[in-house]
């Protein structure tokens, strides 16, 4: 049995701080996939033939930013109106032809995400077009549909037409309240407009509003932080996400660190280690949990989400941890189709370009009926065996809890002294029947799932089974 301080962390007074060296990526994973081609004729029979699926999700990626963030390394097109209005026709388009394939309707989907880029950047009526190519589709009752933004240009119109048009749940990426630091961030918007607008948007009586905070920002001390979460609780949002800003090569932060450089804020120029960023974590999870009048009680969903109302569900990200299939829409879309792992071309043009030949159903609703969606060029992976396996640690330690009744006996036990060596550096807590993790798990859980990815492989198990 080989374990390695990468996969156990390691003995620290403080596993918070220094149970590991830093966290370097925002997911775990493993695969066993490799890259697959894709012909015509296997492309008609995947959309010909229905899901094996229980659960499904469709994934909607609008690659449009008015503005690149300092943080973000995937700024993709700038948000020009000409250029969004041509990609939304083909879009929805795509989304029509697709929605009455043998595939789509075989089985309903449970949720739906559009993401970006800023899907909000879209007009009033482009979102109302897209709303009703996705009801095309069959959906669970009341499934959840999300449209991902910003607040800054989101106005009454905008949100309107998306309530009209099936959308029942709105993130809106924060980031952070504090003025002088969103501004070296690069977003738009000062405290007092995004309270108001929150304020607002969140008296709505069944739609779901959800904010997304990054700690670690340059310029954002623990005090601005601490007033980022008062405000969080403040501003009547019914969910937040807690991030860890992440040094993603290629992002405005990355290369001025390159050269030297900090893009701080006019006043400082304040970088937060790890430490710190362990410190902020801790602070934002135990003021939200805190049961006290003035939090609400906020329930923690996942290692990063919490809400204060029942209406946040948070159903696609926590289905898409568990390994279901999503299909994937729109030019850096990534998703999965019969098990297969996809992500469509980020290259606009390319993506266009595969449109075409169907363009020509855009003037006759039966010929769309008889199409496939196109084939767009990008990477297609074979099945990833051991998905299904892997889900249940992804789902189990980004939820804190991994429950050993969803695994054999002689998996637990072949586990058993890494879920030991984490007992003892402080990162969990175990008994028979589960692991739970402690708020320093949390806060490293994605180290910790690395590391147990790293376990199964040096350390295989034969045969390994999910219990039924």
């Amino acid at each position: 049995m080989i374990l390695t301080s990468s996969m156990t962390g390691i003995a620290s007074p403080d596993p918070l701080q220094h149970a590991f060296k830093v966290k370097s990526a925002p997911h775990a994973g493993r695969s066993g996939s490799r890259p697959v081609t894709v012909d015509d004729a296997l492309w008609q029979q995947w959309w010909q033939t229905p899901t094996q699926a229980d659960k499904r999700a469709l994934y909607i990626h609008i690659p449009f930013c008015r503005k690149r963030c300092s943080f973000c390394n995937f700024f993709e097109n700038g948000a020009k109106p000409e250029r969004i209005s041509d990609y939304m026709t083909t879009l929805c388009n795509q989304l029509t032809i697709a929605a009455q394939t043998p595939l789509a309707q075989s089985q309903p989907f449970d949720t739906v995400y559009v993401g970006g880029g800023t899907p909000t950047d879209i007009t009033a009526d482009e979102i109302a077009h897209l709303g009703r190519a996705i009801q095309g589709f069959p959906l669970v009752k009341n499934a959840e549909v999300t449209l991902e933004g910003r607040l800054n240009g989101f106005d009454d119109d905008k949100f309107n037409n998306a309530l009209d048009n099936g959308f029942n749940r709105f993130s809106f990426g924060v980031q952070s309240f504090d003025t002088a630091v969103r501004k070296a961030a690069g977003r738009f918007d000062d405290k007092d407009t995004l309270l108001a607008r929150l304020q607002q948007l969140s008296q709505h009586p069944t739609a779901s509003i959800v904010i997304d905070l990054i700690f670690g920002l340059p310029g954002q001390t623990m005090d601005i932080w601490q007033q980022d979460i008062e405000a969080a609780m403040a501003c009547g949002a019914h969910g937040v996400d807690l991030y860890q800003l992440i040094g993603l090569a290629g992002n405005r932060i990355d290369k001025a660190s390159e050269k030297g450089k900090i893009l701080g804020t006019d006043s400082s120029e304040f970088q937060a280690d790890s430490q710190t960023r362990a410190n902020m974590y801790a602070y934002g999870a135990k003021t939200l949990e805190a049961n006290t009048l003035e939090s609400k009680q906020w329930q923690r969903l996942s290692s990063c989400h919490w809400r204060r109302d029942k209406r946040e569900r948070s159903i696609y990200n926590s289905l898409a941890k568990s390994g279901i299939e999503i299909l994937p829409f729109g030019a850096g879309g990534g998703g999965s189709i019969h098990g297969h792992g996809m992500m469509n071309t980020r290259d606009l043009s390319e993506w266009h370009q595969a449109q075409a030949p169907s363009k020509e159903a855009e003037v006759n609703s039966q010929l769309a009926s008889q199409c496939l969606p196109a084939k767009v060029p990008g990477m297609t992976l074979s099945p990833n065996p051991s998905a299904a396996f892997d889900a249940i640690f992804k789902r189990g330690l980004d939820s804190g809890v991994l429950n050993f009744t969803a695994l054999e006996a002689d998996v637990v036990t072949h586990l058993h002294p890494l879920f030991e060596a984490w007992q003892q550096h402080g990162l969990a807590t175990l008994d028979n029947h589960c692991l739970s993790l402690t708020l320093a798990g949390r806060f490293w859980n994605v180290n910790m799932q690395t590391g147990l990815f790293e376990f199964l492989a040096t350390n295989p198990i034969a045969e390994a089974k999910i219990a039924s």
